[in-house]
């Protein structure tokens, strides 16, 4: 057989003919895609066994008829192998030069969800600052190694930093403490580890942390899933499908919103310092961008704020609340979810926010009514019940367009070069406590040398408006800031909650909720009122 990974051939093996063919192949694989790559010889190969193959079946036949010569019929059968190796060859697209083409960068799969949106968001950033069309590959980190050994992607991000050989690492942004997460009693110590069955994705933070444990705790076994993430796995415990697996604590408190029961009581003291990366044979000069990035972003706060939008929200739920709001998500909310999307459709906010904001104000309850006389699905005070036209605040279809209406109408009220997403987290403030007040915290927030127009400063200062010393200086004076940070930053997670309730097909409607949304709009015309609950 010749030697094909070398390139070299003994050609004592073969026939004259085979060595016609070989020579034929392989000049039709032209240099340079004959020399560029190292698998243009298992093309050879695969067409030489082919035609050899064919050979072999077909020369007895006519071994005493000098007739039968099957020297073209094979020819013919090794080129057309050829022609198919150099047309697949040069179909491949190689990877562009990212100052010119593209940067080609890995994120994580979508089912990381929260750590996808974060890593996007940054990727995205990076390559705004870098002026150069952006493309995404979603993939698992495992995924990730081998599109940057195989030269399919230039960049990977969300990579634990030193837990590949073949890669080169950026400047650490963000250090992560991984636990050992189970269904049944989590074991305290490391020494109780051993008795439990653990899975973690393969190439994943989680392992790369377990392979360093071990070092200490040499007896340390855990099952490697190729194409599973922590998120996946996470739920297989929530579920009582898998014994134990390994997590951050972002993604902990991220999926304990969803699985309340989800614990975790040990760390295994090897956190994840995560970071971009190329591989070794990568251009180092734009590693040296990703850490000039990574040194701006921090310098400027970009990256805290960033963190705190995508991460700031967690943990505000305890169990009970947890898994009373899922609960009521999914009796409650299809009764009213059409009146909530015809609120989406005519202001253009998402109708899960919209239901989100309606939960924080009166658990979905259309009857509410507080000390302070606010009424309603959407808590209307009586000015903000004229100033929209509402004539019963009990009404929950009435309720819901004129809160909708009004949170829409304070985001308009800021100034327009905040950011969508920022003006969004601000109005909710602003709902919550008046527009006076986001002002005045505002105010605070630009003596205080933070940025005026990003959530994360703002909700910083903004409990200082309860203190004397703070709001005698305001305009509009005393407020009770700290409640709505807390109001603002649970309308966020109850949000996230019904997003992913959502995906999962897990919010349905009522029959009557349908009915009443073909209908609604002709029994409003005709001033009928909407069918009670």
């Amino acid at each position: 057989m010749p030697d094909f990974e070398s390139g070299t051939f003994d050609h004592s093996a073969t026939s004259p003919d085979d060595y016609i063919t070989e020579q034929l192949c392989l000049i039709w694989l032209l240099p340079p895609l004959r020399d560029s790559i190292r698998f243009r010889h298992n093309v050879l190969r695969a067409a030489y066994r082919e035609g050899r193959a064919f050979y072999q079946q077909h020369r007895n036949f006519g071994q005493n008829d000098h007739m039968w010569n099957l020297l073209p019929l094979r020819l013919a059968v090794v080129i057309g192998l050829c022609a198919w190796g150099v047309i697949k060859l040069m179909s491949a697209h190689p990877l562009p030069d990212w100052r010119q083409g593209e940067l080609v960068i890995v994120v994580p799969n979508v089912e990381m969800e929260t750590d996808t949106a974060f890593e996007t968001d940054l990727a995205e950033l990076f390559a705004q600052r870098l002026k150069v069309k952006i493309r995404l590959l979603h993939q698992t980190t495992d995924e990730a190694v081998t599109s940057l050994n195989e030269e399919r992607a230039h960049l990977a991000t969300g990579i634990r930093a030193n837990s590949h050989r073949s890669l080169r690492y950026s400047k650490n942004y963000q250090s992560l403490d991984e636990r050992i997460v189970c269904n049944n009693d989590s074991p305290r110590h490391m020494d109780d580890v051993y008795t439990h069955l653990i899975a973690v994705a393969t190439g994943s933070a989680q392992e790369a942390a377990l392979r360093i444990v071990r070092d200490k705790y040499d007896e340390l076994t855990w099952e490697s899933r190729k194409g599973s993430s922590p998120i996946e796995l996470l739920q297989e415990v929530a579920e009582a499908n898998l014994e134990c697996t390994i997590a951050n604590e972002e993604q902990i408190a991220s999926m304990r919103n969803h699985y309340p029961d989800l614990s975790s009581r040990l760390s295994l003291k090897s956190p994840s310092q995560m970071s971009w990366a190329i591989s070794t044979d990568g251009d180092v000069t734009l590693l040296a961008e990703v850490d000039r990035f990574m040194d701006e972003i921090k310098q400027d706060n970009t990256l805290r704020h960033m963190i705190d939008r995508h991460y700031g929200h967690n943990e505000r739920l305890g169990t009970v609340d947890t898994e009373t709001f899922i609960a009521h998500a999914q009796s409650k909310l299809p009764h009213y979810r059409q009146w909530f999307e015809d609120a989406a459709d005519l202001t253009g906010l998402d109708w899960r926010l919209i239901a989100a904001l309606a939960y924080r104000e009166s658990r979905w309850d259309p009857n509410a009514t507080s000390f302070t006389n606010v009424r309603g699905m959407m808590m209307l005070t009586e000015d903000t019940a004229d100033r929209m036209g509402v004539d019963n605040r009990l009404d929950a279809q009435t309720s819901i367009m004129a809160g909708a209406r009004y949170l829409q109408l304070l985001k308009e009220q800021l100034p327009l070069r905040i950011p969508e997403e920022e003006r969004l987290w601000l109005a909710l403030a602003a709902y919550n406590q008046g527009m006076g007040h986001l002002e005045d915290a505002r105010v605070i927030a630009i003596r205080s040398g933070l940025n005026p127009d990003v959530w994360s400063d703002v909700k910083r200062v903004m409990p200082l408006l309860s203190r004397e010393e703070h709001y005698v200086n305001t305009k509009y004076g005393k407020a009770r800031g700290g409640e709505a940070v807390i109001h603002v930053e649970t309308v966020r997670l109850y949000h996230d909650m019904l997003k992913r309730l959502d995906s999962q097909h897990a919010l349905g409607y009522t029959p009557q909720a349908l009915q009443r949304g073909f209908m609604g709009l002709f029994q409003s015309k005709l001033g009928l009122q909407p069918p009670k609950i």
